[in-house]
């Protein structure tokens, strides 16, 4: 199974923190009340489903108001950002270079808060760099699948990055223009909660790195980044039980946990072609179309990361 979900006393500990309402007819009533205003936005697509208007309820603390702003990024983002979100297909050969070069799986157990715990590390520094647009096409292919698959709902996000293949000839191509695409996708389009984010085999450039990513991060994550100069460390936040057998735990090799991601997201590649056209369009948005310059103030200004 790629995504334990949580049930008990975990379940009703997460169900609190997420403060979603003891009654089943509540939660009916809320995503009733979503739907109603998807109606009214003729803008946006009506395709969305009970399940994942459910899971947006959970990861926006049941603010309907905060739902409905984070619907209308999900979908103006597969608009404004297609690099992102169209040839969504795990066996093209540029996402199938990134699954061979680099791990990117969620695991399948949850921390005792209830947690979901995700590891990214590349395999090898000197593999070549990949396409950044579709690194970050495959986080959000996960991300998709997630919101349909997490059915009970967890408690947030946890990252961990291990940095043991970092090197400067890979961070060109990741630049400040796609970044901050990437990650106001994360923080505005998703309702993901990120508590925690844990770098592991630190060095002088991974600490240049941090710095530069930090300025598009929200300040409550930027404290929440935690940097690791060995793995013990890790364990104080992550219990090491859950761990792939790489980094001293039970849940077996990273990368059969990967392997088996990569055949679940073969599997939705029909789903991923029917969503290429569930996106907002501008042309009927009321008001103002919502332009480039309005969703990521692209205006030349970045500064650039300069590695010694």
């Amino acid at each position: 199974m790629t995504l334990v979900q949580p049930s008990g006393d975990m379940c009703v500990q997460i169900r609190q923190e997420l403060r979603e309402p003891d009654s089943p007819e509540e939660i009916d009533r809320d995503i009733g009340l979503i739907r109603e205003w998807l109606d009214k936005q003729p803008h946006l697509p009506k395709d969305m489903d009970d399940g994942r208007l459910r899971t947006f309820l959970r990861g926006c603390k049941f603010s309907l108001e905060k739902v409905k702003r984070k619907l209308d990024m999900y979908y103006t983002m597969r608009n404004a950002v297609p690099e992102f979100f169209n040839d969504r297909d795990i066996d093209r050969p540029e996402l199938k270079e990134i699954m061979d070069n680099c791990h990117i799986p969620p695991l399948p157990g949850l921390t005792p808060n209830g947690r979901r715990v995700t590891i990214l590390r590349a395999l090898d520094k000197d593999i070549p760099t990949p396409n950044a647009s579709e690194a970050m096409k495959l986080v959000m292919m996960i991300g998709d699948i997630r919101l349909l698959e997490e059915s009970v709902g967890v408690a947030g996000d946890v990252f961990i990055f291990d940095a043991v293949a970092a090197s400067p000839k890979h961070i060109p191509k990741f630049t400040p223009q796609i970044l901050k695409k990437f990650f106001i996708c994360v923080q505005e389009a998703y309702p993901a909660k990120i508590k925690e984010i844990h770098v592991i085999n630190v060095s002088p450039l991974v600490d240049s790195l941090v710095n530069f990513v930090k300025p598009f991060l929200k300040e409550k994550i930027r404290n929440r980044i935690f940097l690791h100069s060995n793995i013990d460390e890790l364990y104080k936040y992550v219990p090491k039980s859950m761990l792939p057998s790489e980094y001293g735990g039970d849940a077996g090799p990273i990368r059969d946990i990967n392997e088996t991601w990569r055949q679940k997201l073969r599997s939705y590649t029909p789903w991923f072609k029917e969503q290429e056209n569930s996106k907002a369009n501008e042309s009927l948005r009321p008001g103002a179309p919502k332009t480039a310059d309005d969703l990521f103030g692209m205006d030349g200004t970045f500064r650039k990361l300069t590695i010694d």
